[in-house]
């Protein structure tokens, strides 16, 4: 039997997110997107209630939740605002690599770090050079001794002023290309580092996005994450556990920016009748409807998948690529139902339109989504 029931437990976690995004998120998300200030008090509270770092194994003080159950919570924190969502959700990036690659003792030190008290970390891979073609970058970590000292700079990391600790791709050994690549665990505070002034922006505004300067950063070698020469794999490794729960960001962003269209359709009347008996409007809307349930079934199959201990690298890309784009087909569209009203700050779509496009780009593009599916598809048929 094939059932897309949430169990018990699991409508526990959304009803509790969906209630700390109705209480806590969304009286505060204009405030946020126009000051771009970091969401700390809602994230300390967020803490306390158990609704981040869930995927962190139980015996490192975590919840040891599965990535359905991630992306259940996830929907429903987005659809309060997606920017303050990445802010909360810039752990489960940072971590995956500790989970999937590092040893007890890493595990116990740096994810302990993020159950112990409300912390956060950096996933800092992508450089002012190097996006998409991460075998681009430029940072090294030159080995001396029992330590490695990294030389290099990061652009576009989130949460990068207010981590306690980063995990950072560099090269090893650049002539063997991305399998020269380590990753490595940096406390923040370490000498060296420099962490650049914050991005304004187009959208998700909250969520505090810079660049990072590592000069002489010098670290142990028991801070290496895995083997030399295995950094990228780990680096990609970790996509498979977080893209269906940031394609689950987009799903409640496109629910949210429904919502409104439905809520303003229903009272905004046009020659004495609502502008929603139109099928101009009606179609519209039933389009979204039809395409958030179909992004919430590829985000549910991704998830499942690996939650299950199988590959999902497919379904994973599948579901990135799907409801990043149709998340802004969506709040593209919802703009268009609110018409002139829809362009003007004063009223919500005008912000969800702005913050969904960046699901299109980060944790790899679209474009780079597609091209991982057509590598599936082809190289393993």
């Amino acid at each position: 039997m094939i059932d897309f029931t949430p169990s018990d437990d699991q409508k526990q976690l959304q009803e509790l997110a969906r209630k700390f995004a109705k209480d806590e998120i969304i009286p505060k998300a204009a405030a946020h997107d126009k000051e771009g200030k970091f969401p700390r008090e809602i994230a300390e509270k967020a803490w306390e209630l158990g609704l981040v770092n869930t995927h962190v194994p139980a015996e490192y003080g975590g919840l040891g939740l599965g990535t359905l159950d991630g992306c259940l919570i996830t929907e429903e924190l987005a659809y309060g605002c997606t920017g303050i969502c990445t802010a909360l959700e810039a752990n489960s990036l940072a971590s995956a690599p500790v989970i999937v690659a590092g040893n007890d003792e890493q595990k116990k030190e740096f994810l302990g770090q993020l159950t112990e008290a409300p912390k956060f970390a950096a996933y800092c891979v992508t450089e002012p050079g190097a996006g998409s073609d991460v075998s681009g970058i430029r940072t090294m970590a030159k080995k001396d001794g029992s330590d490695y000292v990294i030389d290099g700079s990061k652009m576009w990391i989130t949460n990068a002023s207010v981590a306690s600790w980063y995990f950072v791709l560099a090269y090893t050994d650049p002539s063997a290309k991305h399998k020269g690549m380590s990753g490595f665990l940096v406390p923040a505070d370490t000498k060296g580092i420099t962490v650049g002034k914050k991005e304004w922006n187009m959208g998700q505004r909250a969520s505090d996005t810079r660049g990072i300067t590592f000069e002489g950063v010098r670290i142990p070698e028991r801070y290496r994450v895995g083997k030399e020469g295995e950094g990228f794999r780990t680096a990609m490794a970790a996509f498979d556990h977080t893209r269906p729960t940031v394609a689950a960001g987009a799903v409640g962003l496109a629910r949210r920016a429904m919502d409104e269209a439905v809520s303003y359709s229903t009272t905004r009347k046009t020659f004495g009748q609502p502008i929603a008996t139109y099928q101009a409007i009606s179609f519209m809307i039933g389009e979204m409807a039809m395409n958030i349930e179909a992004a919430r079934a590829l985000v549910w199959k991704a998830a499942t998948e690996i939650d299950a201990g199988r590959r999902n690298t497919k379904y994973a890309a599948m579901a990135k690529a799907f409801a990043a784009d149709m998340a802004m087909k969506v709040a593209t569209d919802a703009v268009q139902v609110f018409g002139g009203y829809g362009y003007s700050e004063e009223y919500p779509v005008e912000k969800l339109m702005r913050d969904a496009k960046i699901y299109q780009i980060y944790e790899g593009t679209s474009q780079i989504q597609r091209l991982i599916l057509a590598k599936e598809i082809f190289d393993r048929a």
